[in-house]
């Protein structure tokens, strides 16, 4: 007996007159069901507004006069018989009164007569009435060994009816395969498991990318969470020592599946607006090659109240399915501040997101990104939800030297060519995002003479450009007193925060 198969029969005798399953698996749930008839000896029916009621268990011709929503439900309340009732789509009748009025005296009735009413459909919100009287199943996932079984199956079926021969793919590739498809319905997962092997009769990386893909898609269709497809590497982004090193030590710690405890659980990065807080992020995720999602506080919220919290959970829920990966929240203090006149909604979304952070055990990386620390709650960055608080200041003469040729070489020019130390020193108090808004500025700049871009039309467009340590000058210092002593830098050379060991 399935452990699904097992629980169902318990409710069954357990004398709960209505049974909620949120599935979009209605061939699954229709087969479990009449399995579980046939084991206890007793009835099921299935209705649909298309067919009317039907047995399961054997085929029979559908009773179509029973098709209404209204007329079924006054048959099966005063039908001597009692049996399974599963209603499938049920949902868009629950706000009419006959139909709440009657769904309770069926289930009021149960002593008498045990009639089971089973409604199965994607999305299911009970009437209060009802809720006393229901009880919600969740059909399981299918773990990894139920996964591996799946693609063991496809893989045969493809070879019987294929000419090429037995699926290729190697030991690993089988176990990322299976490790991707964790999380999801057992017959979404047949379905990628098939396209996988469908195009060549192989199972390779680039399935498992595809997968990755196809998995974030069939999770998430709120738009709060994003799939981000741009992940940076390292070598793209200048400066940062202190973070890549701190990265790099927990790579493998955070990526060993059987390391249950202790795995790394996340960063949060405070600085300037530009200094390459965000790029930090996406590179933390091409450092460990995972998934990098992003969660929208922005579309997170709703006008309806509870509404805010519940899209949060879903976010986080699809992170942990998702996982391994790396949850990016940038800007994070405009999602979770207090002293708004959203307050409570704030206070809520904080609550939920602090939750989760104290007690998953996925291994979820979380990546948050600050500009304002006056917003951010204290208990947001206590050890234990985070592992470290990283300041990215504006970068020493040294990373601005690497900005440069980084963005040269991005638009086709040779670094060399340049005056590079020069550069550096005048754009003295720049952001990252400065310096490269500046290679583009002098590049658009009209010359009279047409000449390739060189050192000193940069120095000319630098020169014209307040840099973002004179236009902000108050914030940063008030950034930086704070960071002070708190915070680890995040470049390995800075005067403005003080060393401490990470």
């Amino acid at each position: 007996m399935t452990p699904d198969l097992h629980d169902l029969e318990l409710l069954l005798r357990s004398d709960t007159p209505i049974v909620l399953i949120e599935s979009i698996e209605e061939s699954r749930v229709l087969e479990l069901f009449a399995r579980l008839a046939i084991r206890v000896s007793e009835p099921a029916f299935r209705w649909t507004v298309t067919d009317g009621l039907q047995r399961i268990e054997y085929e029979t011709n559908p009773q179509r006069m029973l098709s209404e929503p209204a007329e079924v439900l006054k048959h099966m309340r005063v039908t001597p018989q009692r049996g399974i009732y599963i209603l499938l789509d049920f949902h868009p009748y629950l706000d009419d009164p006959l139909h709440v009025r009657l769904l309770k005296e069926i289930a009021q009735g149960y002593g008498a007569l045990p009639r089971t009413l089973v409604l199965v459909s994607h999305a299911l919100e009970i009437p209060p009435e009802l809720r006393h009287l229901s009880v919600r199943f969740t059909l399981r996932l299918p773990d990894r060994n139920r996964i591996l079984a799946l693609i063991h199956e496809e893989a045969k079926r493809w070879q019987e009816i294929g000419d090429s021969g037995a699926v290729r793919a190697s030991r690993e590739s089988l176990n990322q395969l299976a490790d991707n498809l964790l999380g999801i319905t057992e017959s979404d997962a047949r379905r990628l498991i098939r396209n996988a092997i469908r195009n060549d009769g192989a199972i390779t990386k680039k399935d498992v990318e595809s997968v990755k893909r196809a998995k974030y898609e069939l999770l998430s269709q709120q738009g709060v969470i994003s799939f981000e497809y741009d992940t940076r590497s390292f070598a793209d982004i200048a400066g940062l020592s202190n973070l890549k090193a701190w990265i790099d030590r927990r790579r493998e710690p955070f990526l060993d599946p059987e390391r249950r405890r202790d795995h790394p659980r996340g960063i949060l990065l405070l600085g300037v607006q530009g200094g390459g807080k965000s790029l930090a992020a996406k590179a933390v995720a091409g450092r460990f090659g995972v998934p990098l999602l992003r969660l929208d506080f922005g579309a997170l919220y709703d006008k309806y109240i509870g509404e805010t919290e519940k899209n949060l959970r879903k976010a986080l829920e699809t992170a942990d399915l998702m996982a391994p990966c790396v949850l990016w929240i940038d800007e994070i203090e405009k999602g979770v501040a207090t002293g708004s006149e959203d307050e409570g909604v704030g206070r809520r979304v904080l609550g939920t997101l602090l939750t989760w952070m104290a007690e998953r055990t996925t291994r979820v990386f979380l990546a948050a990104t600050a500009n304002d620390i006056s917003r951010l709650p204290p208990e947001l960055i206590r050890k234990g939800r985070i592992d470290e608080l990283f300041f990215v200041d504006l970068p020493p003469a040294e990373v601005r030297r690497e900005i440069f040729a980084i963005h040269l070489r991005q638009r086709g020019l040779e670094p060399e060519r340049f005056d590079l130390d020069r550069l550096a020193e005048a754009s003295e108090g720049f952001t990252g995002a400065g310096i490269e808004q500046a290679v583009v500025s002098a590049l658009y700049a009209e010359s009279p003479s047409d000449r390739p871009l060189d050192t000193e039309q940069l120095l000319a467009e630098l020169a014209g450009t307040q840099p973002l340590s004179a236009i902000m000058d108050h914030q940063l210092q008030r950034l930086r007193a704070w960071a002070r002593d708190r915070t680890v830098p995040a470049h390995a050379e800075t005067s403005t925060t003080t060393n401490r060991p990470s």
